[in-house]
């Protein structure tokens, strides 16, 4: 494995008594877009401010391609920071605040000239160069910020949340932009956002970050398909989270029923939540239905219809289909084997990744 370009040992980040990060280990690579995904407060800003040299850890040790870092100072870091606000300097034009960086450092003007001018046709910006900063838009500004921070060729490219300000449908083209960006050029992005959709939108590997700790990290498709715990299968897109028992490998009993799955390693008859995404569902005759479900509320969406209706049992079941159903109606469920997830109580990612290799060399023998 080729060396990490940045490694957490052991950081914790504490106001006295108040602990923002928890012992967080966790290793980026060279090259890839990276997401610090998770609900505001839970730590994954401050993760970015210390990568910046913004924060020094209380504890633990920092390492860029190898070398510890902790008392390296912001400026002589080989990263720049794109911020939620832009940062943008309303008495400089376009060219000039590209050129920031570059001017200070004292490069040569022809050289800033034309890395100014590359910068503005990598962010779709060519020819804006005098524009002043209040004459552009809000995704305008945007592109300057994200221009600015890669004229100075940074190895790591951090992100905060850069996107929130904007409307939805730039937003989105914002997200297409940005990966495009960042596979062309090939250096390291690491992009915050408490958007789900986002981040499994433009992502290589996601961190989920909650109350300090990174609760699990995988490639987006792991991430979403085997949440590990409750918090990451409700924070992660929308999911249908029921009660079960997990009978024996890949037979798991909930609605008063027994379902064959694909999962396995747990002990046998142990407690468990059962996770089947709404889009999985499939709405069928209340005769054909794995379960059965009173329609409580109909939603439309645009290209789907989100469902919601009521088990006997009283569990909440959230369906997204493209057809509509009337509220009231009985209807029946169903899903695939492959949809239906199994997750240990409260168990963490070491606990799930020794299990499930574990349980894979069961399967082999």
């Amino acid at each position: 494995m080729t060396q990490p370009i940045i490694e957490f040992k052991n950081v914790v980040k504490a106001y006295d008594e108040n602990v923002i990060l928890n012992a967080v280990d966790l290793e980026i690579e060279a090259g890839k877009f990276y997401t610090l995904l998770g609900p505001s407060g839970s730590g994954k800003t401050t993760i970015l401010r210390l990568i910046a040299g913004f924060l020094s850890a209380t504890s633990g040790d920092i390492l860029f391609d190898g070398k510890r870092i902790n008392d390296v100072p912001a400026e002589k870091r080989a990263v720049n920071t794109v911020f939620q606000n832009y940062a943008l300097f309303p008495n400089m034009n376009v060219a000039e605040n590209v050129a920031f960086g570059m001017t200070i450092k004292g490069k040569p003007k022809a050289e800033i000239k034309a890395k100014v001018a590359e910068m503005l046709e990598l962010v779709k910006l060519g020819g804006y160069q005098n524009r002043e900063i209040s004459e552009l838009s809000g995704g305008q500004q945007q592109r300057v910020a994200i221009a600015r921070a890669l004229a100075n060729e940074p190895q790591v490219l951090l992100l905060d949340e850069p996107l929130s300000a904007l409307d939805y449908k730039l937003r989105k083209d914002m997200q297409y932009e940005l990966r495009e960006i960042q596979q062309r050029l090939g250096i390291t992005f690491i992009f915050v956002t408490h958007d789900q959709e986002e981040a499994l939108a433009m992502s290589d590997w996601i961190f989920v970050i909650n109350d300090g700790d990174v609760v699990q990290n995988g490639d987006p498709i792991d991430i979403y398909d085997e949440p590990i715990n409750h918090f990451v299968a409700d924070f992660i897109g929308e999911a249908n989270i029921i009660p079960g028992v997990m009978i024996e490998d890949n037979l798991v009993h909930f609605n008063g029923q027994d379902f064959e799955n694909v999962d396995g390693g747990m002990r046998p008859n142990e407690p468990v939540e059962v996770v089947i995404r709404p889009e999985d569902v499939d709405i069928v005759s209340e005769a054909l239905g794995k379960v059965v479900v009173t329609i409580d509320a109909t939603s439309f969406r645009g290209d789907y219809f989100e469902i919601t209706g009521y088990d006997d049992d009283l569990h909440e079941w959230q369906i997204q289909s493209t057809n509509g159903v009337d509220v009231g109606t009985r209807v029946g469920l169903t899903f695939d084997p492959e949809d239906i997830h199994i997750m240990r109580l409260n168990e963490t990612e070491e606990d799930f990744d020794t299990r499930l290799e574990a349980y894979e060399d069961d399967v082999e023998e």
